[in-house]
């Protein structure tokens, strides 16, 4: 027991510690030798850290998952991050963790809450272990919560986070369920912060008003609005002036994105300086208006989105994007699994647990690249 709170101590810790070698951004355009061998010894330790902490949960919850039965509902297959989530937990319960392949079945909830929730009931008549779950609708916590608590079924909400009365209820009912994932008001200062970061502190024409256009996600979702709100509330908070030219939700699709920022573009022209994006698959639909009207990203247009997809990456790398924000899906995805094996060993886990984000600039985008292309 003791062993096992400790060893999830290490791993959060250590990827606390890759969040802020991440945050820094101070680094020159030029990579040393010296830099380079740095960069590959602390990798090196960061995958030896992790081996060890996988092994010692494993050894923790009594060395043998393989029997175990982990039901994972996705609330949607086609959405690019959850893609890499997804993937990650996988490789991670079967590889570090050991539980067999077969005992590992993740579900399409096709972003249909009653399709995700039968999902859900068939895990539970078919007696699996623990559940792992992004819901269509983290309104629907309370209900599926109850539905698990019955069964006697542990539950790890990741991705979309219930509301924090349900996260409360779980500690006072002493429920078996958990959060595990990131706190969205710091990927949206961050996203502000990379505004500021600019030559001109996103103030292109010099007139001392920041004009842009926000594409949310989902507005009933938290994470769309903590990042539409706090965005923009960092600049503000530095002392700058904004002016909202149009907030439209793109439903985080890249095609609806494309559309927004087209129909924006020939609408207010070059009066918009900056465009927020709740996630890097708008950007992309974005970037695509942006270059078909003939604006350039950072010489006449400031462009961000949240994810550090692998393009969206490479083009912070190109000069076509401003920035992004690293929803660390790895760190999330093994965090997840831990939190999955203490509760199989009925440990008591905090209700809510989260990971960092990372603020990707140019200057750290090549480094985080590598990491995600491994």
């Amino acid at each position: 027991m003791r062993l096992l709170k400790k060893v999830l101590a290490v791993g959060l810790a250590s990827a606390m510690v890759f969040s802020m070698a991440g945050c820094g951004g101070s680094g020159t355009k030029g990579t040393t030798a010296a830099s380079e061998a740095t960069t590959a010894a602390d990798t090196k330790k960061d995958e030896s850290t992790a081996e060890t902490t996988a092994k010692a949960v494993k050894d923790a919850v009594g060395g043998d998952l393989a029997g175990k039965k982990v039901g994972i509902s996705i609330y949607k297959f086609d959405d690019n991050f959850m893609t890499l989530y997804r993937t990650e937990l996988q490789r991670y319960l079967t590889e570090d963790l050991g539980f067999k392949k077969e005992n590992v079945v993740i579900q399409d909830g096709k972003g249909d809450q009653a399709e995700q929730t039968n999902q859900i009931q068939n895990f539970i008549t078919q007696k699996y272990d623990v559940l792992i779950l992004n819901l269509v609708q983290a309104s629907s916590a309370p209900e599926i919560t109850d539905m698990c608590k019955a069964a006697g079924i542990p539950v790890v909400y990741i991705n979309r986070e219930p509301d924090t009365e349900e996260e409360q209820r779980w500690k006072d009912e002493k429920i078996n369920a958990t959060y595990v994932g990131c706190d969205a008001r710091q990927s949206g200062t961050y996203q502000g912060e990379e505004i500021l970061e600019t030559s001109n502190k996103g103030d292109i024409n010099g007139d001392g008003v920041i004009n842009y256009i926000m594409i949310q996600g989902d507005p009933e979702n938290v994470d769309a609005q903590y990042r539409t709100e706090f965005s923009v509330k960092a600049l503000t908070e530095s002392g700058a002036k904004v002016k909202e030219l149009l907030k439209q939700r793109g439903d985080w699709d890249q095609a609806k994105a494309q559309q927004i920022a087209q129909d924006a573009l020939t609408q207010y022209g070059d009066q918009i300086e900056v465009i927020f994006c709740n996630n890097d698959a708008m950007a992309l639909g974005a970037l695509q208006a942006i270059e078909a009207a003939g604006r350039t990203v950072n010489k006449d247009i400031y462009l961000v989105g949240v994810d550090a997809l692998t393009e969206a990456v490479q083009n912070v790398i190109d000069g076509k994007q401003t920035g992004t924000v690293f929803n660390d899906h790895f760190s999330q995805a093994k965090t997840a699994s831990d939190m999955a094996a203490k509760l199989l060993q009925g440990e008591t886990v905090e209700n809510v647990n989260m990971v960092d984000y990372i603020k990707i600039t140019k200057e750290n985008a090549q480094d985080t690249l590598n990491k995600l292309k491994k």
